[in-house]
Formats: C-alpha cells, structure tokens, sequence
C-alpha cells in the first residue's frame, strides 16, 4: 500500500514534444519506465510512434500518442486540451521537436529561414504559453528545452539552426527568472555530437574524424540525454541552466 502511494506521489504527466525519433524516443521510453503518464507528440512519424506506444504496452507501461505540428499554435492548442481531458495537468514540459538542414549562410530562402524559425523555435514559444497556465496555477512545473551545442558556439553551414537554438537558451534564461516565484524551473539541454537519426548523412569516416575533436573519444547517445532529462525532472534547484552534454567537445 505504502510503495504504491509513493508511486502515484511521484508519477509526473509529461509532454514529449517530437517523441517518435532519436532523443524525443528515448526520452519518453526512459520516463515511461519510470511510471510517468506521458503523451508522445508527433507530426509526420505516426508508424514510429506507434511502434513505440505498441513496444511500451509489451512492457506493461502505457502512452499517450498525439498528432500535432507544434510549428503552429492552434495544433498546439489541442495537444495541451488533449493532455488535460485525459490526466487533468501538466507537470512536465519536454521541448523536443524540431527540424535541421545544413546549407551555406548564403544559399539560405527566406522559406528556409521562417522554416527553421517557426520549427525550432517559435514551436517552444507556442507549447510553453499553452503549457504555462496550467502549472501557474498549481505553483510547480517543468520545462526543458532541447537545445543544441550549435545554439552555444555557432554551427558553420547551420546559421539559421544556430540561431534558432540560442533563441532557445535565451528564452530558457529569462523565462527561469520570470517563473522562479512560480515554483517553475526552466532549463536547456545541449547536446553535442549525438548518433541519431537526423545525423544519418554522417559517414562512418567522418564520425571517426570527429571522435578525435571530443575529448571522451566517443560519440554521444540518446540515453546520456534522456538521463539528463530524468535528473531535471528529479531536481529541485535547477534552473536557468544550458547544460552541454558533448563529452567534452567544447568546454
């Protein structure tokens, strides 16, 4: 009796933002272990999602999927709807989705640009206002914003992405100051080099050339973020913060 009351005490309603792929997947795998109620956010990867909802049931722990393009606000608006009909809060945000493209500062559309903007950032703008009233009134929340080592040092060939990220610990740093009185921590993840599937264009050799720039002498996981994110969602008195997970890439 006891150890499930402490269960139900510690199990969070989590949103994962571009939960089907590479970190987002893993992230609501990990949580989901955990015991949390999550709801997986995709747009276009709706077999992948299900396979994870599908993966999860196998093992006995149950997820939410939910289709929306976080890149506009009235999808958003649902998403949110939908996560507070079926659990009543929001304790967790993940900010998670977004797109990325490599092209040369000046080859870069317009089209490219909004694009980026609108994917990468304006999508963390729109779920954390959605998000927000909810935790506001029950003076405790969470927000993660995955970031990206770019958004720290710049990407050559990634400016419009680069912007886009730093934007993203901007907002994790003001909006910490703003929400601290709230019982409301805000905080960024950078990842640097990690094996996912929107690195797929990176070739064995080049993975091996890169390996000698980071100091660990390895590329990074999906796990070493999703670990990142458990800590967060565990902590206290964190926030404000763009931690880099890079192992060592840049210090």
């Amino acid at each position: 009796m006891e150890e499930n009351k402490e269960k139900n005490i510690m199990c969070k309603t989590i949103i994962v933002t571009g939960g089907s792929k590479g970190i987002g997947a893993e992230i609501v795998r990990q949580l989901a272990k955990q015991g949390h109620q999550v709801v997986l956010n995709y747009n276009h990867s709706e077999t992948e999602a299900k396979q994870i909802k599908t993966e999860l049931e196998q093992k006995k722990k149950q997820i939410e999927i939910f289709k929306a393009d976080v890149s506009r606000r009235e999808e958003v608006k649902k998403l949110v709807e939908f996560t507070l009909e079926k659990y009543g809060t929001i304790d967790v945000l993940i900010n998670n989705a977004g797109i990325a493209q490599t092209k040369l500062f000046t080859d870069i559309t317009d089209e490219d640009w909004n694009k980026m903007i609108q994917n990468n950032l304006n999508s963390v703008f729109y779920c954390t206002q959605e998000t927000l009233p909810t935790m506001l009134h029950n003076k405790k929340g969470c927000i993660i914003n995955i970031s990206s080592i770019w958004g720290v040092t710049g990407g050559a060939c990634e400016v419009h992405y680069s912007v886009a990220k730093a934007g993203i610990d901007g907002m994790t740093k003001a909006l910490a100051k703003e929400l601290g009185l709230s019982n409301i921590r805000v905080n960024s993840i950078a990842p640097g080099a990690i094996d996912t599937p929107i690195n797929k264009g990176v070739t064995k050799e080049e993975w091996e050339e890169l390996k000698k720039e980071i100091p660990l002498n390895e590329i990074g996981k999906v796990e070493d973020i999703a670990k990142c994110v458990k800590w967060l969602i565990e902590d206290n008195y964190t926030t404000g913060q763009v931690i880099s997970i890079n192992g060592g890439w840049y210090i």
